[in-house]
């Protein structure tokens, strides 16, 4: 399987703001006292729009379905969440921990992919879990490393222990299960989402170990990583507060290799860290300050990777 696609899907915003149901255990939601909701949503926009043109710039298939107004999504920007699409044709929908955001699993962004010529073929259902209080969110709670048949979870209130593996099982995936955590006014509180400390690449790894309290987990993580070769590069808590965590290795022009992340996340690495993932990849950065304040959530989370085979 690839690890990396050429195919994105992307949710611009019509009325994004900080969601008060995720800010509960998304430590990283800001509320912006200085701003209206309206000049969030357009500043919102305006990082949005300049994201998707450097992204169609290097050659990405960026496929941008437009929110709603109705039902109030304010974190629809972020669909990698809700939905994961994989090279079977299989399509898969996650349970979520906020009730607002169950409503931005929409059936016509499927309909908008297959007339973009993409191929379903099966729909993977988890969202009965909700009833439950059982949540799965997508590739923010799961990490993939496709090309290795792994999968990895940190585990949270967002991330269920028995319904990753159950995940793991279905789709052929070896879990990788840990807990990951940051200091939140001194205290140690679970990190919400895996993909907010590590990114996996094809050749290389970016995670922050320091997330990872116990020692046998965090060397149980580092050594999966390193036993597919990986090139492990090691982040701060710092640095996951910048959101250098959170970044996707995409295909360009060419099959050429991008990292994306956003500007924040570029600004916090060292020149070491740079000179290690330029090794692998050409970084492209773009500044997403008000989503990252408002929405706790980065670059890699508003891109879901489209790796479903096309017509």
């Amino acid at each position: 399987m690839n690890q990396t696609t050429n195919s994105i899907l992307m949710i611009r915003p019509v009325a994004f703001r900080m969601n008060e149901q995720t800010a509960v255990n998304n430590y990283y939601q800001k509320v912006l006292d200085n701003l209206t909701p309206q000049s969030v949503n357009t500043k919102a926009q305006e990082e949005f729009d300049t994201f998707v043109q450097k992204l169609k710039m290097i050659g990405l298939n960026v496929v941008v379905v437009e929110d709603t107004l109705s039902p109030d999504t304010p974190d629809s920007i972020f669909p990698n969440n809700w939905i994961s699409f994989h090279e079977n044709g299989d399509v898969v929908l996650y349970p979520m921990f906020a009730e607002n955001r169950r409503l931005e699993r929409r059936e016509d962004v499927l309909d908008h992919l297959e007339e973009k010529g993409f191929v379903i073929n099966e729909i993977m259902d988890y969202t009965s879990a909700e009833d439950d209080d059982i949540f799965l969110e997508g590739t923010g709670s799961i990490v993939l490393d496709r090309a290795n048949g792994k999968a990895y979870c940190a585990l949270s209130p967002r991330a269920d222990e028995e319904l990753f593996i159950e995940f793991c099982e279905d789709f052929e995936f070896t879990p990788v299960i840990f807990e990951a955590f940051q200091t939140v006014n001194g205290e140690r509180k679970h990190i919400y989402h895996t993909n907010v400390i590590m990114c996996v690449g094809e050749t290389f790894a970016v995670i922050c170990a320091d997330c990872i309290d116990d020692k046998k987990e965090r060397k149980m993580v580092l050594d999966s990583l390193k036993g597919d070769e990986k090139e492990v590069i090691l982040i701060t808590e710092d640095q996951v507060n910048n959101f250098a965590g959170n970044m996707l290795e995409v295909k360009g022009n060419d099959d050429r290799r991008y990292l994306i992340m956003s500007a924040s996340a570029h600004q916090s690495l060292t020149k070491k860290q740079i000179a290690q993932l330029e090794e692998h990849v050409t970084i492209v950065s773009s500044s997403l300050d008000t989503i990252e304040a408002c929405g706790g959530g980065s670059a890699r989370c508003m891109m879901a990777e489209i790796f479903l085979p096309r017509e």
